[in-house]
């Protein structure tokens, strides 16, 4: 990650993202730098507008938050009464156990997201 946020330091300052500008940033912040490492991200962001690509990642959780919102704001309008009397979730209050179980399994898949 430290690669990363190296190249966005560069790009934030206008400076060329290049091999050895990438290493002396690494380099700075102490950073035990591999070679390939930094040829592999010099070469995948050759053609990467960086600041298009930061302000579309900026804007997903923005959409997302506005069309959660809008669900939550939804569901208000409908009333506490026909969400109680067509309710299918069983109460799960007392049932320490599933919750466990539950957040066991929420993280199952991350492992493989980041190696």
């Amino acid at each position: 990650m430290e690669y990363v946020y190296a190249a966005l330091i560069l790009n934030e300052t206008d400076a060329e993202i290049n091999e050895d500008n990438l290493t002396d940033v690494l380099d700075a912040a102490g950073v035990d730098v591999e070679e390939s490492r930094v040829k592999a991200l010099v070469a995948a962001l050759e053609d990467v507008d960086i600041d298009e690509a930061v302000s579309e990642a900026a804007a997903v959780p923005a959409a997302g938050a506005a069309a959660g919102g809008a669900a939550a704001a939804a569901g208000d309008e409908d009333g506490d009464e026909e969400a109680e009397e067509t309710s299918d979730v069983p109460d799960t209050t007392d049932d320490d156990e599933d919750d466990d179980e539950d957040d066991d399994a929420g993280g199952e898949g991350l492992g493989e997201l980041f190696g």
